[in-house]
């Protein structure tokens, strides 16, 4: 099998070559994926003397403090047993939680600043209960005690022995990256402990099946009533600091907090909402939301409508509200647009629209506990970004609520261009369910469901990302892209299609796939494929940018180089420049490395030094090899490498 690496990239001057470099996405990766192991691991070498309830949230505390603010060398990875290696992420966040659990077992000193890990955790925190592992039994018990009489350095060693079955060496290292100054020591006081491993394994050291019991009662009465004398002197020094002629400052022109407001009174009006006619967007000079006539079986429901534009207004504190990044969560600025009103599986839901933003809530059909709120941009939007809009998911599905130019819907697996779509019926504007993507884990994505829709100008396929507004999928040089229909454009996705899962959530509008360049490989190994996807935003800013390499026969496309806020594959700047170390068949390395179109030459420096007229280089390179990448495009300006 043929493998592929990233891009070479210039190694950091404070590590060694060899030492991988974690990016906080694969940390984050590996920090969901292996949470309950890491608080296990956190809550073993945590001091006993803590306390169980307080060893749990400190636990927890540490793991999430574990993932990096940015991309970090792992300086150790020791070897898995059964022959499993270690993924680079895992052992950057596992190294991290070893190092503050050990620096929590510091005692605390007058002369020195304390470390975070020495304070009691401020989050997470939970009011009113105790919260603890289940009791084991009699073993269990008797193993706690003898690690309790253990240094940490010495649980630490046994845990790692018998929770990540390491051998000593690997135990050896760890520690030392983790400021242990004598391991050997360390080791040596785990032998006094016999060997009860699978132990660790069980309830009693399970910092995430907990058990709760309340507080001290009479004391927590004491402290509220305490608070509620400070919250009245507070409120009392408060009115003293606004009296006029003195407090905060004056506030202008602007009337009294409790003064009425005539055009915040209208937005909040169910009765001033616009409702757009059925046909006007056949007549009207733009087909965008503006345009979408108002749907669904509870237009008519002004108590609900009026709560919506309540809660919109000033959410509350049990209110979920999320927003795409970029986007204003406050008030309408005047009376909404109303898009929908209705119930959709066992939520009834309304969807407004004020020319900026579209704002969707939600509330169960049986009251309006768990009511939910959220906002997307629109700004900006034409015909092609104003298809459709997420009205629900449930069970794995997503509906959509589409303009009212689309004339039929289907479902399609993007991944496999030659299944065929799968009609969807329309039912005054909303779709059947369709299986969206949002669900789908990093690294075990088979399938990519996306929404294909057909109007009088032509046919779209759009793609849920998690957010209100569904995004448009694109093929083709940036500047002359266009809607992703047809085989050619299928095809184009396909073995990308994935790769979208990187871009959830971030608010983007649309993603384009081009494929930049076609390359020779060596040893007669047939052509690879170059291609670079682009999402772009509603911000306009926050592009996310792949180039990505796929060898003859791969199903997928593997990421060769990526960034953010950069022109590259845009519409400002169409040129990219990308490499890859390759293995063949042959079990020879090569850098592989090539350019878009008007890409005169490519030479790699550093770790590779090597040149190639045009916009394709293959150099001899060995494992592990790291180079800068540079171009030379046909007017003599420079480029790098994306990284």
């Amino acid at each position: 099998m043929q493998s592929q690496d990233v891009a070479p990239r210039p190694a950091p001057s404070s590590a060694s070559s060899a030492d991988p470099v974690v990016d906080v996405e694969q940390a984050e990766a590996a920090l969901v994926e292996h949470y309950p192991r890491l608080v296990r691991l956190a809550y073993l070498v945590l001091p006993p003397r803590l306390g169980r309830s307080r060893r749990v949230l400190t636990a927890h505390a540490l793991t999430q403090r574990a993932l990096p603010r940015n991309r970090t060398t792992t300086p150790v990875i020791p070897a898995q047993s059964a022959g499993r290696g270690v993924d680079p992420g895992y052992a950057l966040v596992r190294l991290r939680v070893v190092r503050t659990a050990l620096e929590a077992g510091l005692p605390l000193r007058w002369l020195a600043w304390p470390k975070r890990s020495q304070l009691p955790p401020l989050l997470p925190r939970v009011r009113g209960l105790k919260l603890f592992p289940r009791s084991g039994g009699a073993d269990e018990l008797a193993l706690d005690q003898r690690l309790s009489a253990l240094s940490a350095p010495g649980r630490a060693a046994y845990v790692l022995r018998g929770l990540e079955k390491l051998p000593d060496d690997d135990v050896r290292q760890l520690l030392g990256a983790a400021g242990v100054a004598d391991a050997d020591a360390a080791l040596r006081e785990a032998d006094e402990v016999a060997g009860q491993y699978a132990l660790l394994g069980s309830p009693e050291f399970d910092p995430c099946s907990l058990q709760a019991r309340p507080t001290d009662l009479m004391r927590r009465r004491q402290h509220t009533k305490a608070a509620l004398a400070a919250g009245a002197a507070l409120a009392v020094c408060g009115a003293l600091l606004g009296l006029p002629g003195e407090g905060w400052g004056p506030d202008g022109a602007a009337a009294p907090p409790y003064a009425q407001n005539p055009a915040a009174e209208a937005a909040l009006d169910p009765g001033r909402l616009t409702k757009v006619a059925a046909a006007a967007w056949e007549t009207s000079a733009r087909t965008d939301f503006s345009v979408w006539p108002a749907r669904g079986d509870l237009t008519g429901d002004e108590e609900l409508l009026r709560r919506a534009l309540a809660v919109w207004a000033r959410p509350g504190e049990e209110v979920g509200v999320s927003a795409t990044p970029g986007t204003p969560t406050g008030g309408p600025s005047g009376p909404p647009q109303l898009l929908y009103a209705g119930t959709v599986d066992s939520a009834r839901v309304v969807i407004l629209h004020d020319g900026l933003r579209i704002a969707r809530y939600a509330e169960p059909k049986d009251g309006t506990a768990g009511a939910a709120l959220d906002f997307a941009r629109t700004d900006g939007a034409g015909r092609a970004e104003a298809n459709a809009v997420v009205l629900g998911r449930a069970d794995g599905n997503v509906r959509y609520l589409t303009a009212p130019w689309v004339t039929t819907a289907a479902g399609r697996d993007l991944t496999d261009p030659d299944a065929g779509a799968r009609d969807l019926t329309l039912t005054d504007g909303v779709t059947s369910p369709v299986g969206s993507p949002v669900q789908q884990q990093s690294g075990a994505c088979a399938s990519w469901n996306v929404l294909e829709l057909t109007d009088g100008s032509g046919t779209r396929l759009v793609t849920d990302l998690g957010e209100l507004v569904p995004a448009r999928l694109t093929t083709g040089r940036p500047g002359s892209a266009k809607d992703a229909s047809g085989a050619e454009a299928l095809g184009t996705w396909a073995p990308y299609a994935c790769s979208l899962g990187a871009v959830r959530g971030q608010g983007v509008r649309s993603v384009n796939a081009w494929q930049f360049a076609t390359q020779p490989l060596p040893d007669s190994s047939g052509s690879a494929a170059w291609v670079c996807t682009r999402a772009e935003t509603w911000r306009g800013d926050g592009a996310r940018v792949m180039a990505q390499f796929r060898t003859p026969g791969g199903a997928q496309g593997a990421v060769a180089a990526k960034a953010q806020g950069v022109p590259a594959c845009g519409e400002r700047d169409p040129h990219v420049l990308a490499g890859v170390l390759w293995k063949s068949e042959g079990g020879h390395w090569y850098l592989l490395a090539a350019g878009g179109r008007g890409t005169k030459s490519v030479e790699a420096t550093g770790g590779i030094n090597d040149s190639a007229d045009g916009n394709l280089l293959t150099a001899k390179a060995e494992q592990g090899a790291q180079a800068e990448l540079k171009g030379t495009l046909e007017n003599g300006r420079k480029i790098g490498g994306l990284r």
